[in-house]
C-alpha cells in the first residue's frame, strides 16, 4: 500500500494526462444491431476525428467495415447523427468530405448513390433507413444554396434515393422547416416521420405525420400527434406495423402506441425517456419481435433503468446513451459508468460488455462516483448540481484547506450535466479539484416543466443557478471559496461570459466557443438554431433591447476576472468573431488573459493534439493564477 502524502490541492501528481485522453481512444458514438450482428460508429481523435464503421458478427472479432480513407460524418442541422444505416448486411453511409452517400458490403469498394448536387448548391443527408424491398433508402436531405450575392436558408425535406447506383432522388414530403426520424413501415405500405416549423426547437413542439407509400410517392399524409407544445421523437414501427413513439404531452417524455381511436400511453411515469434532438437518429427504447416495447427510463435519481409495460429493473450503469435489440430480442445498449468508458452492452442478467475501448487500468478510487444534490435558487425554486471531490489513492490535501472548485456549465442550454466516465473531468479531481457539474433550470432530464423555467430567462436564471450551486458547495464546506472557476462550451460558454460579468463569485474563468454578443448569435448562426433565442430570450429584432442588455460583449467593464477564451476558426454555431470581441475587450480592460485559435476546428474539437492543448492550456492557466505549481510538464501559457 503506498503511504498517503500531504500536498496542496490543486496540485496532485496524476497519471491522467492530457495525452491520456486521446492516445489510443476510440470513442463509441452509435449502435445499430442486424439480426445477431451489431453495428456501431467509433470516432478516433488520434486520427484527426475520424469516424468509422464497426460490425461484429454474432460475437466475434470486430471488423472495421469502412476504408481507412473514409470518415463517417453527415453535417444536416450542423451537429449531425444517423450518418450511417444498414439493411441485410449492406453499409449505407454519408463521406464527410462530400457529404454524398454511398454503400458497401463488407470487403467490397463502397459505390456512390449520390450525385454531384447542381451548381449553387450543396447537399447533405442523414437518418436514413432502407425500405423493406431494398430498392429505395428514405433520409432526410439538406440543401444549402450557395449564391453570390443573396443570403437563402437551406432547404430540408425527406427524398428517395435508389440503392441500385443509378443516382435517382425522388422529393417525398417537402414544405416544413425540418425533418427527422423517417421511418418506412415493415410492410411498405407507409411513412412515419417527425417535423416541426420555425421558431420552434425539436425539444418544445414537433408533429408526427404518417403518409401513405404510393407509386415511389408519399400521399394522403396527415398528423397524428404533436403540436407546438408538444414534443414527439422517435416513431418505430413493430413487426405487425403498429407505430410506437415518444410524447411530452404529460408533462414528462414517455412511449406512446398509436391506433385510430386514442394514443394509447405504454411506458408513462415521472421520468423522461426520451432526449433533446440536438443530432438525429436517437434511439432510447426499441420494439421486441412480439409487439413490445422496452426503454431506458431516467429516475429521479439521475440513473437509468430499463422499463417495459409492466416491469422496471435497474441497470449498473450510470448513462445509457442508445438502446437496440438483436435478433434475439436481446437489449444491447451503448452505456457507460463512472468507471468505464461508454461499451457496448448485452444487457442480459450479468449485463455483459460486448465491446469497450482500451480500458485505463488505473486504481478505481480516481474515480469515486459524484452525489446528485439539489441546491436552492436565489429566487427560491431549486436546481442540481453533480459534486465531485478530489480523488485520488494516495493524495490528499492539507487540513487547513478546502479545495478549488471548478464549475462546469453544460452547453445547449437544453443539455444536462453527464453522469458517466469522463477523463477530462477526472483529468481535475485526480489533481485535487473539486467539480460541480451543475443542472441549472432548463437542462432536460426533469420533466418538460424545468426545461421551460429557463424560457425568456436564458443569461439570467442559468448564470444565477451556476452561482448559486458555487455558493451552496462552499458553505457546505465542501470548496474553497477564494478559488472558483468556471468552465464552459458554446451556450455553457455564454453562462462562462455572463458569470464573470455579472457576478464576483469567480476567480477565473474558461470559455470554449462561447457566445458573448446575443445579437450576432440571433443574426449569424445556421438554420436549425437560427429561431432558437425567440423562446429562450425574446423575439429579434423586436426585443432587442434584451438581447444587448444579456450579451457579456455590452457589459465588458464589468470583466475582472481573468478568462481563457478557446475557439475553432471553422465554427459555423458560434463563428470566432464572438472570441475576438471578448479577447479585445480583456485587452483594452488589461485583464489577465490567454487566447487559443484553433485552425480547422469548428464547433468542439475533435483533433487529438488540439483537444490536449486545449485542456492543458485550461490547467497551466487556472494553475498560474491560483497559484499551483503544476506537477505535469506541460507548457506554460502565456498570459497578457
Amino acid at each position: 500500500m503506498v503511504a498517503e502524502q500531504t500536498k496542496p490541492y490543486g496540485s496532485w501528481d496524476s497519471p491522467i494526462s492530457a495525452a491520456s485522453l486521446v492516445d489510443g481512444v476510440k470513442n463509441i458514438t452509435e449502435i445499430k444491431t442486424e439480426d445477431l450482428d451489431v453495428w456501431w460508429s467509433e470516432s478516433r481523435p488520434d486520427e484527426g476525428g475520424r469516424v468509422t464503421i464497426m460490425r461484429q458478427r454474432n460475437g466475434h472479432t470486430p471488423v472495421e467495415i469502412t476504408p481507412t480513407s473514409s470518415n463517417v460524418r453527415t453535417q444536416v442541422h450542423e451537429y449531425g447523427g444517423g450518418a450511417w444505416w444498414v439493411h441485410q448486411g449492406t453499409l449505407y453511409y454519408t463521406e464527410l468530405t462530400d457529404q454524398r452517400i454511398r454503400k458497401m458490403t463488407e470487403g467490397s469498394s463502397p459505390v456512390l448513390l449520390t450525385p454531384n448536387p447542381p451548381e449553387g448548391q450543396t447537399w447533405r443527408f442523414a437518418d436514413g433507413r432502407v425500405t423493406s424491398d431494398g430498392l429505395w433508402c428514405i433520409c432526410v436531405r439538406e440543401i444549402h444554396h450557395n449564391l453570390k450575392d443573396l443570403v437563402v436558408e437551406p432547404d430540408n425535406q425527406l427524398v428517395a434515393i435508389a440503392t441500385d447506383g443509378s443516382m435517382r432522388i425522388n422529393e417525398l414530403v417537402v414544405g416544413a422547416d425540418f425533418y427527422a426520424f423517417p421511418r418506412p413501415s415493415p410492410d411498405g405500405e407507409f411513412l412515419a416521420w417527425i417535423q416541426w416549423n420555425h421558431p420552434s426547437m425539436p425539444w418544445w413542439g414537433t408533429e408526427l405525420w404518417v403518409g401513405q407509400i404510393e407509386n415511389e410517392q408519399v400521399v394522403k399524409g396527415r398528423k397524428i400527434a404533436g403540436s407546438e407544445e408538444e414534443s414527439v421523437s422517435q416513431p418505430e414501427w413493430s413487426a405487425s406495423t403498429d407505430l410506437f413513439y415518444l410524447s411530452d404531452r404529460s408533462g414528462w417524455s414517455n412511449l406512446y402506441r398509436f391506433n385510430d381511436v386514442d394514443n394509447e400511453p405504454i411506458i408513462g411515469g415521472e421520468f423522461d425517456i426520451g432526449k433533446p434532438l440536438w443530432t438525429l437518429d436517437q434511439s432510447r427504447y426499441a420494439i421486441r419481435s412480439d409487439g413490445t416495447a422496452i426503454a431506458v427510463i431516467t429516475e429521479k435519481n439521475g440513473l437509468p433503468s430499463l422499463a417495459t409495460a409492466s416491469e422496471t429493473s435497474k441497470l449498473e450503469w450510470s448513462a445509457v446513451h442508445q438502446l437496440r435489440v438483436d435478433g434475439n430480442d436481446q437489449v444491447i445498449l451503448l452505456a457507460a459508468n463512472h468507471s468505464t468508458n461508454t461499451s457496448i452492452i448485452k444487457s442480459s442478467v450479468e449485463q455483459e460488455i460486448l465491446y469497450g475501448p482500451k480500458p485505463h487500468l488505473l486504481d478505481l478510487d480516481y474515480f469515486e462516483p459524484p452525489t446528485l444534490e439539489q441546491f436552492p435558487t436565489f429566487d427560491g425554486n431549486h436546481a442540481y448540481v453533480r459534486y465531485y471531490a478530489p480523488a485520488h489513492p494516495s493524495m490528499k490535501g492539507p487540513s487547513d484547506q478546502k479545495p478549488p472548485l471548478l464549475v462546469l456549465a453544460h452547453g445547449g442550454p437544453t443539455g444536462s450535466a453527464r453522469n458517466e466516465l469522463s477523463m477530462a473531468l477526472r483529468y481535475w479531481t485526480s489533481r485535487g479539484w473539486a467539480i460541480a457539474d451543475v443542472d441549472y433550470r432548463g437542462s432536460t432530464g426533469y420533466g418538460r416543466a424545468f426545461m421551460e423555467s429557463l424560457e425568456g430567462e436564458w443569461g439570467k436564471v442559468d448564470v444565477a443557478d451556476c452561482v448559486a450551486a458555487a455558493r451552496y458547495l462552499t458553505e457546505q464546506g465542501k470548496a474553497d471559496s477564494e478559488k472558483i472557476a468556471i468552465k464552459g462550451g458554446s451556450a455553457g460558454g455564454f453562462t462562462v461570459l455572463a458569470a464573470l460579468a455579472f457576478y464576483k463569485d469567480f476567480s477565473a474563468g474558461a470559455s470554449r466557443y462561447g457566445v458573448a454578443d446575443l445579437e450576432i448569435l440571433a443574426r449569424d448562426t445556421h438554420k436549425f438554431e437560427s429561431r432558437y433565442l425567440d423562446r429562450l430570450i425574446g423575439e429579434y429584432p423586436r426585443e432587442k433591447d434584451i438581447y444587448a442588455e444579456r450579451s457579456p460583449i455590452n457589459h465588458t467593464e464589468k470583466f475582472t476576472s481573468p478568462m481563457i477564451i478557446l475557439q475553432g476558426s471553422e465554427d459555423a454555431v458560434v463563428p470566432p468573431n464572438q472570441a475576438e470581441l471578448v479577447v479585445a475587450a480583456l485587452q483594452r480592460n488589461r485583464i489577465k488573459h490567454a487566447y487559443l485559435l484553433f485552425e480547422g476546428e469548428g464547433h468542439g474539437f475533435r483533433d487529438a493534439e488540439n483537444i490536449v492543448a486545449a485542456l492543458e492550456a485550461e490547467y497551466s492557466f487556472f494553475a498560474q493564477i491560483f497559484g499551483f505549481e503544476p506537477p505535469d510538464s506541460i507548457e506554460r501559457i502565456l498570459i497578457k
